[in-house]
């Protein structure tokens, strides 16, 4: 949840960090702090609000170690205070991730002593100089042997050169340089610093220098860990003359439909073997990768007519699920660090199933736990929200499905390789700004569909309330005369998707629903005849015409756009939302 960055070398460890933490902010942006190591004392600065309120404050923070933290609050209300780094004697100390003992610890060790802060991470910072000896390994050591949670703390001691990190579900990767080396909790923030890095291991303990990493298990024995190219750039990270993030990355949509279909064939085989025998799929994921396996769910059942579950993933690992040998279990996630997305996967290997990940992380937790990993290539995303990782996810559960249903991944490849053509073509000419004003003045809006229209339905709505705060919930069509046209009237606006001939007709009934209660409704749809019938009557959005199971590749486009210009309307900020980051790495 929020961001870690760290820096030791001959360069100028404040401005570094700094640069470091904007790059990570998408993790966490409701305060944020740098220490820094200037010859023998440690300076700390830390702010409420966002990683630029300390840009002015690091002008005499001069030294060549220095480690920062931008802060998503999980214990402790967002404040000077509770910000990070916390410093304790001769430490200071930044964490992501919580302490669920923390209380039992201060009760034990310090029960007479005051706290600057809510937190349950200066606990940590105080139980290092309780137990410091000249040694800041061993002592980082023993403290986290004490922890109970999740964790990614880096340490810096002003009696020790350079600085310590130490992870436990939470992420951590190193960055070697030259002359230098760093450490954060994700890839984007090293990009253009270094050309390798190292993921560490649960448990591990690095000791970073100027001159070198060394890496010990949680016995303090050495270990080596793989050191991988960077894929992190600088050009991921460019505005490209886009005004936000989010409008960037929706325009990426083709770009990851197309990279995700294409590498693909790198896995088809081991995908092909690990569902050998499966006679039963379950997906499972939070957010949007929950969202994209309600689509994945009719893919399975109806390519392969294998029978398929699609579980939110906090659910599923507290619901004693009934897994056996047969089962494969499709773990979903962007950042491949979701905490709840995780442990569900490791729950289901431990219970026997076979698990395949798919994400568009490369060196993740969860890549590391999964029999196979199926990529999806949609590159650097910095917006909270996601929009081209879920039509990556989309494309590699499709042809997941049609590899479990017998298909050739050439076949399946073709059928989708006209969308990043017709997606492009929805962002550069779909005008929505009518329907967003209306979206935007509204008391609430609702998204129905049928099939996998409602899978859309579900996506567009979590994309309208967390990026716009409109009050918003997704419905199949057909439940709309179950209770939920009682929400019906002027001041709502009901958003139909409607992309299946078959059952467009009925969709159109729930429309004259909408529209015989004075609500307001509006119609996506490549249906010519459900296009004609509600011009003049709802606000109609036509899309292209395309292959009926990969519509939400193209429908899910206009819903991303409707949800920024809605956002932008309302004086939003579409890549920041409040409360919100980019990667839950707790529960």
């Amino acid at each position: 949840m929020c961001g870690i960055m760290g820096y030791t070398g001959g360069g100028a460890a404040a401005k570094i960090v700094y640069d470091g933490l904007k790059r990570l902010e998408y993790r966490g942006y409701d305060s944020a702090g740098i220490s820094v190591l200037c010859g023998n004392e440690i300076k700390t600065v830390k702010r409420l609000g966002r990683v630029s309120a300390l840009g002015g404050l690091l002008g005499k923070m001069h030294g060549g170690t220095g480690i920062g933290h931008t802060r998503w609050a999980t214990h402790g209300k967002p404040s000077d205070e509770n910000a990070h780094p916390h410093n304790a004697g001769v430490f200071s100390i930044v964490h992501n991730g919580i302490i669920e003992n923390y209380s039992q610890l201060k009760a034990e060790y310090f029960s007479d002593e005051n706290f600057l802060s809510d937190t349950d991470s200066e606990v940590i910072a105080k139980l290092l100089d309780k137990f410091y000896d000249g040694d800041l390994t061993s002592a980082l050591a023993r403290v986290c042997g004490l922890l109970r949670g999740s964790y990614a703390i880096a340490v810096m001691c002003a009696k020790s050169d350079g600085f310590a990190v130490a992870k436990r579900g939470s992420s951590v990767v190193i960055g070697y340089g030259e002359n230098e080396n760093f450490a954060a909790s994700d890839l984007p923030a090293l990009a253009g610093l270094c050309k390798n890095v190292a993921v560490l291991n649960d448990g591990d303990i690095a000791l970073l220098t100027a001159n070198g990493v060394a890496i010990f298990d949680e016995n303090l024995q050495g270990v080596i860990r793989e050191i991988v190219p960077n894929p992190a750039t600088p050009a991921d990270l460019e505005l490209n003359g886009n005004p936000h993030y989010m409008l960037k990355e929706i325009r990426e949509v083709p770009a990851a439909i197309e990279r995700t279909r294409l590498s693909y064939a790198y896995v088809e085989s081991s995908v092909k073997k690990a569902m050998e025998g499966v006679d039963r799929v379950i997906i499972t994921g939070c957010g949007t990768a929950y969202n994209s396996g309600l689509a994945a769910k009719r893919y399975i059942e109806s390519f392969a007519r294998i029978p398929a579950e699609a579980e939110i993933a906090g659910e599923f690992r507290y619901k004693n699920p009934v897994i056996t040998p047969n089962t494969a279990v499709i773990a979903v996630s962007q950042s491949g660090e979701t905490a709840d997305t995780v442990e569900a996967a490791e729950l289901a290997l431990s219970l026997g199933a076979k698990v395949i990940a798919v994400t568009n992380s490369p060196y993740s937790r969860l890549t590391r736990c999964a029999d196979v990993v199926v990529p999806v290539e949609a590159g650097c995303e910095i917006c909270v929200a996601a929009t081209k990782s879920y039509s990556g996810q989309v494309t590699a559960l499709y042809m997941i499905a049609r590899t479990l249903a017998g298909s050739s991944v050439q076949s399946s490849a073709e059928i989708i390789a006209p969308f990043p053509a017709l997606c492009a073509q929805i962002t550069e000419s779909e005008d929505i700004d009518g329907l967003a004003d209306m979206c935007a003045r509204s008391y609430g809006t609702y998204f129905l569909g049928r099939d996998i229209d409602y899978a859309v339905a579900q996506e567009g709505s979590l994309k309208l309330k967390e990026i716009s705060y409109v009050p918003s919930e997704g419905y199949p069509a057909g439940e709309l005369k179950h209770g939920t046209l009682a929400l019906i009237d002027i001041r709502t606006v009901s958003v139909f998707i409607i992309t299946g001939k078959s059952l467009a007709g009925k969709c159109a009934n729930a429309v004259e629903q909408v529209l015989s209660r004075k609500g307001k409704a509006a119609v996506i749809t490549n249906v010519a005849e459900v296009a004609e019938r509600f011009k003049g009557r709802a606000y109609v959005v036509e899309i292209p015409s395309c292959d009926e199971w990969l519509s939400p590749l193209v429908s899910s486009v206009v819903l991303q756009l409707l949800a920024y210009k809605t956002a932008l309307l309302l004086d939003r900020d579409p890549d920041k939302p409040r409360n919100l980051a980019k990667s839950v790495t707790v529960e």
